[in-house]
């Protein structure tokens, strides 16, 4: 995160002010001592200008297996909801692929991405209301949606078990 706060030409303040959030979470995030939400992480990356992954993961090698049921996916503070990077952006590239659970509740609403931000979902558990704020759609498996991300959009399951396929694209 501080390589990309530098790359950005913030100080620490400054994006602890646009993120919203205290120098003092910033800076034990920077440190590698805290433990965000996907909330954090997102409006981190929308003020950085990276994808979602630039933040949480390592490199990847050119061949990956990620099995069902592996991996740390990160967890929102807000929802019963669940992503887990399957496979982040490359070098200049802007896309990130997640696998999402999500169980009935509360809503999971996301702020609005970097400008020119598109995601397309794919359910394949379950149904799942998903979109832009002011325009949902519900989504029952195999169905795929298509929705800008630099808006305030929703993701809520609408049956237990619900996952889906997210993919985030950065224009």
């Amino acid at each position: 995160m501080r390589a990309e706060r530098e790359r950005a030409g913030l100080s620490l303040s400054e994006l602890a002010r646009r993120a919203g959030l205290s120098k003092s979470t910033l800076s034990q995030l920077e440190s590698g001592r805290g433990n965000p939400g996907v909330e954090t992480v997102w409006s981190l990356a929308t003020v950085l200008g990276v994808p979602f992954s630039a933040l949480i993961d390592p490199p990847q090698p050119e061949r990956a297996l990620v099995r069902a049921g592996a991996g740390d996916p990160t967890r929102s503070d807000l929802a019963d909801y669940t992503a887990l990077v399957l496979s982040h952006s490359p070098p200049h590239v802007r896309r990130d692929l997640y696998r999402i659970d999500a169980e009935p509740g509360a809503v999971k609403v996301s702020v609005a991405h970097a400008t020119g931000t598109v995601e397309h979902v794919v359910v394949i558990t379950g149904r799942a209301r998903a979109g832009t704020r002011d325009d949902p759609e519900d989504l029952s498996p195999g169905d795929y949606l298509r929705y800008p991300g630099d808006v305030e959009h929703l993701f809520e399951a609408l049956e237990p078990g619900t996952s889906a396929v997210l993919v985030s694209q950065q224009r």
